[in-house]
């Protein structure tokens, strides 16, 4: 019986801890990364999933085969929205694998970013990269919130039907 007591209070620690809990580390969790011709792009967005109308960074990394940074790169990037570019950032030198740019995600939903790296050693042509990035949509919050919600239920009902029980128990000694 004590077992279940632990059991049920770990229970309703670990889903009470989860509504109250702030966590600042950031996952990198609408982040890709892609190969090709010897190179490796990183992106990810800052905040994880960037709010339609709001201004968010997003965040690149260069890397070569062996996961060196490299120095200095060109890049370019341009923005699809349901097939149609709607954004451009013109190819610019970088001398540093680590670059970070505003960005204000204008329409909900995915956003297909085309990655160009031009003149890099040991290649002939120009890289593209293409990933997938997606805003925060309005049924996030309500999922996030379904969740909570559905977590306290049944940490109420737990303790609803093992509390009396356990109460008896300890009066009896």
């Amino acid at each position: 019986m004590k077992s279940w007591l632990w059991l049920t209070v770990l229970v309703f620690f670990v889903f009470s801890s989860i509504a109250i809990s702030e966590a600042n580390a950031h996952s990198l969790f609408n982040s890709a990364e892609k190969f090709t011709g010897g190179y490796r792009v990183q992106i990810a967005t800052l905040p994880e999933f960037p709010n339609v109308g709001e201004n968010s960074q997003l965040l690149f990394r260069v890397t070569n085969a062996d996961f060196n940074e490299v120095d200095r790169f060109t890049m370019g990037i341009r923005v699809f929205f349901n097939d149609e570019q709607v954004y451009t950032f013109q190819p610019k030198s970088h001398e540093v694998s680590h670059w970070e740019t505003d960005f204000v995600f204008e329409r909900p939903g995915n956003h297909i970013f085309k990655v160009d790296l031009y003149d890099m050693p040991g290649t002939e042509s120009v890289l593209t990269y293409t990933f997938n990035m997606s805003t925060q949509s309005p049924f996030g919050y309500v999922f996030f919130i379904s969740i909570s919600i559905g977590a306290l239920t049944f940490a109420i009902v737990i303790g609803y039907i093992y509390l009396p029980k356990i109460s008896k128990l300890r009066s009896k000694f």
